[in-house]
């Protein structure tokens, strides 16, 4: 209980000493309530971004010893089609629309390290090659499926 009164105590006296700063620079558009405790500071978002960074360079490796056959979504799904047409017994006993999502899992979540919904320019799910290739595959399974 002592260390949250200090916590308290602080918080209190930060968020004077920034109405401080505000004024004396005449910052006139600070709305009460739109500002937050847990700004970062220029340093913490640069290393923020270096982290960042790193991690984007890691995830592109993932897969670079992986032939373009087996890390491309839409190839794949391309073999499951084929295989489904020429044999369906065998595509319908192996369960296969069960194994799907487990096995294209890595592969979209590489995809989705990135992705921010929060950003404002970013792109929605639909728009994304691994969703369209998805659809793609189950419009051609409902297709085949009607004839």
């Amino acid at each position: 209980v002592q260390g949250e009164d200090n916590s308290s105590e602080f918080i209190t006296k930060y968020r004077t000493c920034r109405q401080r700063v505000r004024e004396c620079s005449g910052e006139a558009d600070h709305h009460e309530g739109m500002s937050s405790d847990d700004e970062l500071t220029p340093a913490e978002v640069t290393e923020f971004q270096k982290s960042k960074d790193n991690l984007l360079e890691d995830s592109r490796k993932v897969f670079e010893d992986v032939h373009a056959d087996f890390c491309d979504i839409r190839k794949i799904l391309l073999k499951f089609q084929e295989w489904k047409e020429k044999f369906p017994d065998s595509y319908c006993d192996a369960y296969i629309s069960f194994c799907l999502p487990k096995l294209l899992n890595p592969l979209i979540r590489v995809q989705l390290i990135n992705w921010n919904p929060l950003e404002q320019n970013f792109a929605g799910l639909e728009e994304m090659p691994w969703f369209r290739a998805i659809e793609e595959f189950r419009g051609a399974k409902t297709g085949s499926e009607s004839k």
